[in-house]
């Protein structure tokens, strides 16, 4: 570390410990301005055994505790790096270079589970309902959907999953890592649109180092790290693609993309069906949506396909109600349909002769088939009379 970015780092140590309360806020607003401090942060974070290391993760900790949003969101944008140092350092099975990153990790973690009075959070996510409009669809676009006693009754209803109340971790253990650090990645997540673009790589590095360490594709990408496999669960990754899928979406194409990659290979190899699930729906937008540039001064956002609110079924669409109108105006039309019953029909006039019918016996034949069909005729005109006689008689 260069004895110049140290003088930064120490710098910054100093003045907010002398810092009086009511500074605080333009304090926070103070510190975007610094431009060499989070790089100088960086490179103390990726020393495991720089002396720098506890001290910074002691101030981030008490950046978060002092409850002010943008003192909070400054620690948040470190949160992938030192993720991977926790990981990494777990990994090699050297306790004493991420003891302080435990404690910074699990003092964020224990503060993001409870409320201001100290009691345990219950999180809850509303499931999105395909006959309420959202930013992904319009419910006119579906089609007339059919209104079934089971639909009416649920019309309205909206399911929320809840998550919680967590459980205060003291320490780390196989057992409950993940679960405490997917649960990070969550409030990490929470405030993507306030994370740095360095912020961003550093996901991005994150997901495909943990995801390819230890297998043969550690060779392609050319990573000369740790070569020991990582442990990872589903919800894990499924909250590392939720990252990816924001970087993707605001200039990080490139490592982005590799790290999607990356997620999806490792997904393959769990068999994790949420992950493999989400990823392979964010990478089929890929091909449908553009994305943006790589110019990263742009409003921070993820683009979706936003449906159009006219309908796209053709008012000429061919439903069973417009076949049976069809139907029945086709045969009122021709005469066939008896007014009294629709299902009893007559057959219809014989067609005309083409020429007049003379008494001689070149016209004898012709003759004789028009008698047969009037006979015919006359017996469906009976018995179909007699039909209506009883269906007027039963109703």
């Amino acid at each position: 570390m260069l004895a110049m970015d140290q003088g930064v780092v120490e710098e910054w140590l100093s003045e907010y410990k002398t810092l009086p309360d009511n500074a605080v806020s333009n304090y926070a607003a103070s510190l975007k301005d610094k431009g060499a401090l989070v790089p100088a942060l960086y490179k103390v974070i990726r020393e495991n055994y720089s002396d720098l290391l506890e001290p910074v993760c002691h101030q981030l900790f008490e950046f978060y505790r002092s409850g002010e949003p943008r003192l909070q969101r400054f620690t948040l944008q470190f949160l992938p790096e030192l993720l991977w140092s926790l990981l990494s350092a777990s990994s090699a099975r050297d306790p004493h270079t991420s003891g302080c990153i435990e404690a910074l990790l699990l003092g964020i973690y224990n503060l993001e589970i409870v409320d201001k009075d100290g009691q345990s959070k219950v999180l809850s996510f509303t499931v999105p309902s395909l006959s309420k409009p959202s930013v992904y669809h319009e419910p006119s676009t579906i089609g007339s959907m059919a209104l079934t006693e089971g639909a009416l009754a649920n019309h309205g209803l909206s399911r929320v999953a809840y998550s919680g109340p967590h459980i205060q971790r003291e320490t780390f253990t196989a057992q409950n890592r993940f679960e405490v650090l997917t649960f990070l990645l969550l409030c990490y997540n929470a405030a993507l649109s306030y994370m740095t673009p360095s912020s961003l790589q550093a996901l991005c590095q994150l997901s495909s180092r943990v995801c390819i360490c230890g297998y043969p594709r550690q060779q392609l990408r050319r990573y000369k790290g740790i070569s020991s496999r990582l442990t990872v669960t589903s919800e894990f990754l499924v909250q590392l693609i939720t990252g990816i899928h924001y970087a993707l979406c605001n200039g990080d194409v490139e490592v982005g993309s590799k790290a999607l990659d990356d997620v999806l290979y490792r997904a393959q190899l769990e068999l994790f069906p949420e992950a493999l699930l989400v990823g392979n729906a964010i990478k089929s937008s890929m091909h449908c949506a553009a994305l943006k540039s790589n110019n990263k001064e742009g409003p921070r956002s993820i683009q979706v396909e936003i449906t159009p609110t006219a309908s796209r079924i053709s008012r000429n669409a061919v439903t069973s109600l417009s076949i049976r109108g069809h139907r029945w105006k086709r045969h009122g039309k021709d005469g066939h349909t008896n007014r009294h019953c629709p299902f009893a029909t007559t057959p219809p006039p014989p067609p005309p002769p083409p020429f007049p019918l003379c008494n001689d016996h070149c016209c004898t034949p012709i003759r004789a088939v028009l008698n047969k069909w009037s006979a015919a005729r006359a017996f469906v005109v009976k018995a179909s009379g007699e039909k209506n006689r009883s269906l007027n008689y039963n109703h």
